[in-house]
């Protein structure tokens, strides 16, 4: 397939709203007053986790993002990790419902959809493919991936076209060989990983 899924980390959430903002500061305050506050994200072993996913230690990098999320479920980065190791693993299932849980709790990031969107990819779901993807680079228009991403999508879903067109008119004059330069760009296109 030459989709990429994304198993890069993303720069934390920012808050949007006013009182998120008071929230921080609320937060401030109390570490400026010697008051504490439970472990933050940057104590989460992100880089342990993937320096074992990208050994392909995957099983080991899966226990330790279980571990840290059975203590901090609501960790959008780490269930992010969580579910790139399923899709590595091949647990497309499981790593579907990842991926739409954090679309559905955390619209507002990007890498969801696109991983997401390899998903739907590979399963011959193309439409909702293109979809997802529109929406991580309506979410972020630089993302190189998703771009790449959509690009494939769009290449299969028009040797799709072309092939119903050419069930319907065989004989029609250019459209095989239209169809045989999509192919071939596909089969040529090499995995981005």
């Amino acid at each position: 397939m030459p989709f990429a899924p994304t198993a890069r980390r993303w720069r934390p959430l920012r808050p949007r709203h006013a009182h998120h903002l008071l929230a921080a500061a609320l937060l401030a305050l109390l570490l400026g007053l010697g008051l504490g506050a439970p472990a933050l994200a940057q104590d989460a072993p992100y880089d342990a986790v993937q320096r074992q996913s990208q050994a392909g230690d995957w099983p080991a990098a899966l226990a330790q993002a279980d571990a840290w999320l059975a203590q901090h479920p609501a960790d959008a980065q780490m269930r992010f990790m969580r579910a790139v190791l399923l899709q590595r693993m091949g647990q497309t299932d499981a790593a579907q419902a990842a991926f739409t849980a954090l679309v559905q709790e955390h619209p507002e990031l990007p890498e969801p959809h696109n991983n997401l969107a390899v998903l739907h990819a590979a399963a011959g779901r193309l439409l909702e493919a293109q979809l997802a993807l529109e929406q991580a680079l309506r979410l972020h228009p630089h993302y190189a991936t998703a771009w790449r991403n959509l690009g494939d999508v769009q290449l299969q879903r028009a040797a799709e076209a072309y092939r119903r067109a050419l069930e319907q008119t065989p004989h029609a004059p250019g459209l095989a060989q239209r169809l045989q330069a999509l192919e071939a760009l596909l089969v040529t296109t090499a995995p981005a990983r």
